[in-house]
């Protein structure tokens, strides 16, 4: 069942909420000793080593787990090693099938007038190139809607350029904008005759490390070759247009894997309640074959799972089971949140809450619902036991996570404990996603954040769609 937004604006809701359960402490939503246990879950989260040592396991020890690869079925047999070696109940693998994509080569040139070597990756998804490569004129466009809005006729036989620059932001909400590109430059390029299409990379660093990323034709459409420009060679390309006397060539060489069928999978372990309801959190498991996949989202996966341990081993059965979830096949085009969803059609109305940890591993800064009004003064209290690790309430507008999104659209109440992306974009889809450039103390206070919130929502009476007691009842001891 849906539940309702407010008609009013909703972080004035939250704000007031806040302000109200502060002015009342009897009205909040928790005993004083689930208050004090939520306490002690965050002192023992921030000295705890369980996120980073899994982190490291999986990194190490699996590496890059591209969908539908040999990779990310070890992926998968490690998760649930782990998983039950840190005593979740109820573990199990619930495999999908999918269509399988991998590069097996990609290079760039510039070959006249000013002949030198481009960095590039190509897409995900993205055809091959000839045996030997495509070569043509570049042809640039400062944005997308400068590619939209060109003349159909004149680029035939050219590689199209679409330079757009992603704006850095904390929150990520630069990465909407500039990603359209990605998909959105070969269609057209294609629909024009155009024998290739370069975009710049959606992503803020200035390193020769260019982002991958899933691109989709559209149908009916010729499909030409795709791949990424690393943003400083994205600027020596604009400057050797601008330097040039004449046209500027290029040569791009794309090798590709296909197969219609392979098989990815949900990784999924839980802490049993006391209850049939469900609170489902998790991360994704596979990554691009780039990096290590610790940011995106390793991460994601070894907090979610650490902050369910935790749980379980300072507060015993909780009175909703922790479902975590480990997601496959999310960079591909959340196959796994998909799969997830139909095959747990039937229980949906017992998950009461659902989040995915999917924006790398900066201290989180802001936390986020989806309720229904009614639970809105559940949103305030959980904001305000979170104060203390510097987290800040926020809007009623949570998106939860990109795996979550089957659910929030079935109705289930989500949340969002928000982390500062400033330089998530950096690292993204690149090869300079790696173990190293996560910060352990902000892992910890992830963790930290996680425990807190999940456990909170764990004890609460009622449910968190428009009806404070909705799901309650479905709660009868097991």
């Amino acid at each position: 069942m849906p539940f309702r937004l407010l008609s009013i604006p909703a972080a004035a809701l939250v704000f007031f909420a806040v302000a109200a359960v502060e002015a009342q402490t009897d009205s909040a939503p928790y005993t004083n000793a689930q208050r004090e246990t939520a306490d002690r879950l965050i002192d023992r989260a921030l000295e705890d080593d369980t996120a980073w040592d899994i982190l490291e396991s999986l990194t190490t020890e699996v590496g890059p787990r591209l969908a539908g690869s040999e990779a990310e079925a070890r992926a998968r047999d490690w998760a649930a090693r782990k998983m039950k070696a840190l005593d979740f109940k109820n573990v199990r693998i619930e495999t999908f099938e999918l269509p399988y994509w991998s590069r097996t080569r990609e290079s760039a040139e510039i070959v006249a007038p000013f002949a030198q070597p481009l960095a590039v990756a190509a897409l995900g998804g993205s055809v091959a190139t000839p045996e030997g490569g495509v070569e043509g004129e570049i042809a640039r466009f400062e944005t997308l809607q400068d590619l939209i809005d060109a003349p159909m006729e004149g680029l035939e036989g050219k590689i199209v350029f679409v330079d757009e620059i992603m704006t850095r932001t904390q929150d990520g909400s630069g990465y909407g904008a500039a990603v359209a590109k990605r998909s959105g430059a070969a269609r057209e390029a294609g629909r024009r005759g155009a024998a290739a299409a370069l975009i710049r990379s959606v992503g803020t660093d200035s390193h020769r490390l260019p982002h991958t990323g899933m691109m989709r034709y559209a149908e009916g459409m010729t499909p030409v070759p795709a791949a990424a420009l690393s943003n400083p060679d994205a600027d020596q390309l604009a400057r050797a247009l601008r330097l040039a006397d004449g046209p500027v060539r290029v040569r791009l060489d794309i090798g590709v894997e296909t197969r219609e069928r392979a098989i990815s999978g949900n990784v999924i372990g839980e802490i049993p309640g006391r209850t049939d309801e469900i609170i489902v959190i998790g991360g994704h498991l596979d990554s691009w074959d780039l990096g290590t996949g610790a940011v995106d989202d390793g991460a994601g996966v070894a907090v979610t799972m650490a902050a369910a341990k935790l749980i379980d081993d300072l507060t015993g059965k909780p009175k909703r089971t922790i479902r975590v979830v480990l997601w496959g096949a999310e960079e591909v085009g959340l196959v796994g949140a998909r799969a997830y969803a139909e095959a747990h059609e039937s229980e949906l109305d017992r998950h009461v809450l659902a989040s995915e940890s999917d924006f790398g591993a900066g201290r989180v800064w802001r936390f986020q619902s989806r309720f229904g009004e009614a639970a809105l003064p559940k949103a305030a209290a959980i904001a305000r036991v979170l104060r203390r690790l510097g987290v800040g309430p926020g809007d009623n507008n949570a998106f939860g996570g990109p795996d979550v999104g089957p659910l929030r659209a079935a109705g289930v109440p989500v949340f969002t404990l928000a982390q500062d992306g400033w330089d998530y974009f950096d690292l993204h889809h690149t090869a300079d996603d790696t173990l190293d450039k996560v910060e352990p103390e902000a892992l910890k206070q992830n963790v930290a954040a996680w425990a807190a919130t999940v456990y909170l929502a764990s004890e609460m009476e009622g449910g968190f769609r428009d009806h404070a007691t909705e799901g309650s009842a479905a709660g009868a001891s097991r």
